[in-house]
């Protein structure tokens, strides 16, 4: 086990229209990673924001010193956003998380014991199983949730209960592997509306094949409402591209 002093991590946290809340995640991060491991960096992957988020974080950023980064990408969704991220993190290991602060920084304790105690190499926040608990979600969605992830663990992953939730935990070296090999979102064209997609299938995905291991660690997650989502469309295009994740398992394109 390493001492948690010496461990070195990096946290990426992808941005979309983030002005409401990407101050308060951004200090609850410094708070805590200050006081629990101290050799960190904080990279905020912003996909393009319309609104005032950057300028919020560079103001941060100011403020709150060289663990602090801004990557200012082109609008082209959730998943290369993160990608993003994760190629330009230094540390050994590296978080990404969502930017409402949803599954809160401090769950990053239960993840890290995973993959520095017990020998895993991914650790991912679940949203299922005993110890987990949802705050606040309309049933509604948690049924899309459950359909969805059903669908999932016929076409693609058998086993993983929740592969949706925004927050990972990886080697880093083994991340940028995974990242590196994407192939539905590796290369995406600018869009216009915002899009999470399903790039968590493929990320697990590959590593599956990889021969990684990962482990779900059951988490307290709060629901945060957003009207730049529609659950029903939304659904529709990450069903899409699960269906083109499996077109690739068939083909032979992972490697």
């Amino acid at each position: 086990m390493e001492n948690k002093k010496e461990l070195s991590i990096s946290i990426v946290i992808p941005t979309y229209n983030e002005e409401s809340s990407i101050e308060r995640t951004l200090r609850f991060a410094r708070d805590f990673m200050e006081v629990e491991y101290s050799n960190y960096e904080v990279i905020v992957s912003d996909d393009g924001s319309k609104d005032e988020t950057k300028k919020i974080v560079s103001a941060f950023i100011k403020l709150a010193g060289k663990k602090f980064k801004l990557l200012e990408n082109k609008h082209m969704g959730k998943g290369p956003a993160v990608r993003f991220g994760i190629m330009e993190s230094k540390m050994d290991y590296v978080l990404f998380m969502d930017a409402d602060g949803a599954t809160p920084i401090k769950e990053l304790k239960r993840l890290l014991i995973w993959v520095t105690e017990q020998g895993y190499d991914i650790a991912i926040a679940s949203r299922e199983g005993l110890g987990a608990l949802r705050k606040g979600e309309p049933y509604f969605r948690h049924l899309l949730g459950r359909v969805f992830n059903t669908i999932v663990q016929f076409l693609a992953l058998p086993g993983i209960q929740d592969t949706q939730c925004g927050y990972k935990l990886f080697k880093t070296d083994i991340a940028k592997r995974i990242f590196n090999n994407l192939q539905v979102y590796k290369k995406q064209d600018v869009i216009k509306d915002s899009f999470m997609g399903a790039f968590d299938v493929e990320v697990l995905l590959l590593a599956k094949i990889y021969g990684y291991r990962v482990k779900e660690v059951p988490v307290t997650w709060s629901f945060v409402e957003s009207k730049r989502l529609n659950p029903l469309r939304d659904s529709f295009k990450m069903l899409r591209d699960v269906l083109k994740i499996r077109w690739n398992v068939i083909r032979g394109k992972y490697k």
